[in-house]
This record gives C-alpha cells, structure tokens and sequence, in this order.
C-alpha cells in the first residue's frame, strides 16, 4: 500500500505546473493565514518533482523508490507546515532540507536492524563515506585503505576509528542468526546462532551459587539470633543495611559513646563467628 501511494504520488507530480514565484506567494499566504487545502495540494504536488529529483539521490541504499518518495513527500508537508513566505525565500529552496532530512531518517531506520548514525558525525560518514571513498581511490589510485581513512576523517571532521567502523558497518549487510551454516551432507545444517559465545555461567553453577546463598543466609539468620538486642541493632545497621550508620550516629541513638558502640560491634562478630563454627564446624576450614 505504501509502495501504491509512493507510484501514485510520482504519477500526479508529472502532471502538476509549475508555480511562478508570485503565485507560490499567493500560495503559501493562503495557507498559512487562512488554512486553506486547495493551496496547500496545488504547493505541495507543484514541487513534487522534487521529492522524486532528491530520491533519485538515496537510490544506491538498497530501498524502493516508492518508499523515498512517500517519505519525501513527509517532508514535503512538514516543511509547508513551517515556511514562512515573508522571508521572501522560495518555498523549493526551504522545503529541500525537510525533504533530504525526512528521507534520510527513513534510510537510517530502514538500511539495518541495527540502528546506526545516531550522531551528526554518525550521519555525515553513513551518506558521504562511499562517495568520498570512491573518488579519492579514482584520482589516487591504489590509495592504501588506512590514507583514504585520513583523508575522509578530515573532510568530514571525524575520527579515523569512526570512518573505519562505519566502513565495516557498510561493507556487510545484516545476517539471520537462524541462518544455516553449510552442511556436510550427512548432518542437518547447524544455525549461526549455535555457534555464539556465551559468558554466563553454566546452569548448574547457576543453580549451585542459589543453592548456596540461600544456605549462607539461614546459617546467618541462626547465628544472629544468638545477639542480645543492643547487639543486633549495632550490626543491622552498621553491616546489614545498605547505608551503614556511623558510630557516632549509633552512639547517639543508643545513648552511649561511639567507643562502646565499637566495641560491643566487635563483641557481636565474634559471638557470630564463634555461633556459626559451632554450628557448621566446616567452616572454619574454608578459605576466606
């Protein structure tokens, strides 16, 4: 359907007039100060032939020329939507970077998954590093790679990593993961996708650490219960809650030094320890 709207847009283009430059004033008056629609439809398919002149720019990126100019025709719109015609400034030369900038946002959404040319820089390589590549290596040569980098870095003011990642970028086009691999003939082809690396930790390690957490923390929850009350408010707060409160902060909530609040902390991790090897004389055997 979008591909339809784009050919029919084309069609009507060709047929449209051209505006003279006191008329597409009258024109833009017209829609600006009262909203008028027929002024509007007669601005907008008179510089048609534009959107289709500057789509055939943004051919080589691999989409339909439906979709360019549809997209163009966006522009085209919003670029009406804004013009100002007191500035004296010809509507085709204003709507021009609508157009180019709406079709060049499409390219990026639609060149590859992967979203790409973020950035100014970003956008200046993906639509100029071909071009430019191509014409240093005609006037140059066998222009080695890493010089034809230099020399597109610094007119388009870029660093030369940025032009060598863009150019890997460009020189692939995206692969299924789901992709069969070639096969030997006896075995089913295996996907792409079987072959990445993964760094997480095996399942059972996985599931073993869970396992262990868990244990360590009812040992722990065994072992606290061992604590008078001053003591287990002194470790909750100094060691079990994310923001650990000061001695003196203690001290003051207690209504003791900041001395006795340490010393009673180091008094509860030894009755801890001393708890925890009684229960689980093993321990003390492991390191750390």
């Amino acid at each position: 359907m979008r591909e339809s709207a784009g050919r029919t847009l084309a069609k009507m283009a060709m047929n449209a007039p051209y505006l003279a430059r006191e008329e597409e004033r009258a024109l833009a008056v017209r829609w600006k100060e009262r909203q008028d629609q027929q002024a509007l439809h007669r601005m907008i398919m008179a510089h048609m032939r534009l959107v289709i002149a500057i789509a055939g720019r943004f051919r080589n990126f691999g989409l339909s020329m439906s979709d360019l100019i549809q997209e163009g025709h966006v522009g085209l719109l919003e670029a009406a939507a804004r013009f100002d015609p007191e500035r004296e400034v010809r509507f085709s030369t204003y709507a021009t970077w609508w157009i180019r900038a709406s079709m060049q946002d499409y390219i990026l959404r639609n060149w590859s998954i992967v979203r790409g040319g973020t950035s100014s820089a970003q956008k200046a390589l993906f639509f100029n590093l071909r071009r430019l590549r191509a014409r240093l290596q005609r006037t140059g040569g066998a222009t080695p790679t890493q010089e034809v980098y230099r020399e597109v870095a610094q007119a388009l003011h870029v660093s030369e990593a940025d032009v060598a990642l863009m150019d890997a970028r460009l020189a692939g086009a995206d692969t299924s993961l789901n992709a069969p691999l070639k096969s030997d003939g006896n075995d089913p082809a295996s996907e792409r996708i079987e072959f990445l690396v993964c760094d997480d930790p095996p399942p059972d390690e996985v599931a073993g650490e869970s396992i262990d957490q868990e244990r360590r923390a009812q040992w722990l929850h065994q072992a606290l219960e061992t604590l008078n009350w001053r003591e287990l408010t002194i470790l909750r707060e100094r060691r079990l809650s994310e923001e650990g409160a000061t001695l003196e902060a203690l001290g003051t909530t207690l209504g003791i030094s900041k001395e006795r609040v340490r010393q009673i902390e180091t008094r509860a991790m030894e009755k801890l320890r001393v708890a925890l090897v009684k229960r689980h004389p093993d321990i003390a055997a492991r390191p750390g």
